[in-house]
């Protein structure tokens, strides 16, 4: 997902994103320790809309202090 469209979705939608990531990226992680992973970019893809959407959550917080 784009930062643009990650920021339109509220803090709750975006905390609830995170966790849904994080079971897919521990079933990748998974996959690929038993050799059956077929995209092995995936992974670093879903860290890093990981990263994302934590920086955004981050910058809220920032914002409203």
């Amino acid at each position: 997902m784009k930062a643009k469209e990650l920021r339109e979705l509220t803090t709750e939608e975006l905390l609830n994103k995170v966790e849904e990531l994080k079971a897919e990226l521990y079933n990748l992680r998974f996959a690929s320790a038993t050799g059956n992973l077929e995209k092995p970019s995936k992974v670093k893809d879903i860290r890093k809309t990981i990263a994302r959407i934590k920086l955004i959550i981050r910058e809220r917080e920032i914002e409203n202090k």
